[in-house]
């Protein structure tokens, strides 16, 4: 008896990664637990959300529609597996938040940040660091 493997795949447009907060709820599952049935999503899922079979069934699918899912066939069963990294979605989350709140801009969001959010020395501490490394790299590319 030969498996009968089907997989249904589509490129999802990296730059335009944008997850609604179901769907990151699903794809932190995946990214976890890939490749997995929706039962298996489901059942994590459950244990913070009551979410019904048949709710991340039919979001899992339309996600696999949009290209941030690949579903993989075999025989009555379908697995899924991530078509989009954590750091795409996050990117994507990331950009869109950047040009609502900033239009687009990063030294006013980091400005905000420090003055309405504040920072604890260790993250001021770890903040000068990023600053110095990426410093040095752009110096020792010239």
């Amino acid at each position: 008896m030969t498996k009968q493997r089907k997989t249904t795949r589509t490129k999802p447009q990296i730059n335009a990664v944008e997850l609604t907060e179901a769907e990151w709820d699903i794809m932190k599952v995946v990214w976890d637990k890939e490749p997995c049935a929706a039962g298996t999503v489901q059942e994590t899922l459950a244990q913070s959300r009551d979410r019904a079979y048949s709710t991340v069934k039919t979001t899992m699918d339309r996600m696999a529609e949009k290209g941030f899912l690949e579903i993989e066939r075999i025989r009555n069963l379908q697995l899924f597996k991530s078509c989009i990294s954590e750091v795409d979605a996050r990117r994507g989350e990331f950009r869109k938040m950047l040009k609502r709140a900033f239009d687009g801009a990063l030294t006013p969001m980091m400005q905000f940040l420090i003055e309405h959010e504040g920072l604890s020395k260790e993250e001021a501490l770890q903040l000068r660091k990023l600053v110095n490394i990426t410093e040095s790299k752009k110096t020792n590319r010239k």
